[in-house]
């Protein structure tokens, strides 16, 4: 029970998120095999003093403890989602790297100019996870968001989930986290499209190893980069059986026992209510079979006693004249 209800709160999986989410776990395993010294793919001044930019690329999937690991991969799996739903796996990978680059370069290159250096270096999917959520609110068309019950403008959501990750994750630098959020605002407002890949590029790409082998998968959902592709993926089209809707099951019964009868599109159709335009003779047969006819039409609009006083007022009014 529990478990299902999880299941349907978390998002579906991605293979973009997982292929992060098993890069990381690697990198951490091979860290507690050999033992590495703690901060060796972080982020820092030393980027430019020891001259190791290959941490630029690293630091996101670096993780020193495995609280650390677990509570940075719950916010990539909760909040960058929606980014890889929008653009595709291929184009999300890439964008990943794109903003974790532009984030460690800014934030080493900062921490330089300082005359003693900031004092701390970060690493963890947590900077990237904010970037992609500030992409995210650029491109999207709701104007208010809701988080535990409080409703704020969407564009501030990067900016409240930049004080709650800061506070909860360890290790997690603000000056880093502000600078991945306004590097995310500044691709959402398209000022990295000439490093940014293409639709048809990502295209590509899909139908080449390894992309092509994810595609083949059966558990985690692959997003093509096509919008129609993706569109398909994401809201496939339902065709349900004839005869299954509600409104069949539940038609009107607008003719006696002995009446000649025929179906038509799932409604019945009479033949003798259609040839015979004689009212019935009798004021109770008239006003009964005029205030059904009534109380069925007003039904879709107005509650069921309204539409029984209408059909019996009208049914008054036509017998007097």
């Amino acid at each position: 029970m529990i478990f299902k209800a999880i299941k349907d709160v978390a998002p579906s999986l991605t293979s973009g998120i997982l292929i992060v989410v098993f890069v990381s776990c690697v990198i951490f395993g091979v860290q507690m095999y050999f033992g590495f010294t703690p901060g060796v793919f972080s982020i820092g001044s030393s980027v430019f003093l020891n001259g190791q930019p290959h941490r630029i690329l690293t630091y996101p999937f670096y993780h020193r403890t495995f609280a650390q690991l677990l509570l940075n991969i719950a916010a990539l799996v909760l909040l960058s989602s929606s980014l890889e739903k929008g653009v595709g796996t291929v184009r999300f990978l890439f964008q990943f790297l794109l903003l974790s680059s532009f984030t460690g370069l800014f934030y080493s290159f900062l921490d330089l100019l300082q005359e003693e250096g900031m004092g701390a270096h970060t690493e963890g999917l947590v900077p990237v996870t904010l970037a992609c959520v500030a992409v995210t609110t650029m491109h999207t068309k709701m104007t208010r968001s809701f988080l535990f019950g409080v409703s704020f403008p969407t564009i501030a959501l990067p900016w409240v989930l930049l004080i709650i990750t800061t506070a909860l994750v360890p290790n997690c630098m603000l000056p880093c986290n502000i600078i991945a959020v306004l590097i995310g605002w500044v691709h959402g407002r398209g000022w990295l499209s000439l490093v940014d890949m293409s639709e048809a590029r990502a295209g590509v790409l899909e139908k080449v190893m390894p992309f092509r082998v994810l595609r083949s998968f059966s558990g985690p959902m692959f997003v093509p980069a096509s919008t129609e592709d993706r569109r398909k993926t994401l809201l496939p089209q339902i065709n349900p059986t004839p005869g299954s809707y509600p409104v069949q099951a539940y038609a009107p019964q607008l003719f006696s026992a002995n009446t000649a009868t025929m179906v038509y599109e799932g409604w019945p159709n009479s033949k003798g209510a259609q040839t015979d335009p004689t009212p019935p003779p009798s004021l109770h047969g008239h006003v009964s079979a005029h205030g059904v006819g009534s109380s069925v039409g007003h039904s879709l609009e107005q509650s069921f006693g309204q539409s029984c006083n209408h059909s019996h007022g009208h049914g008054h009014s036509h017998g007097q004249q």
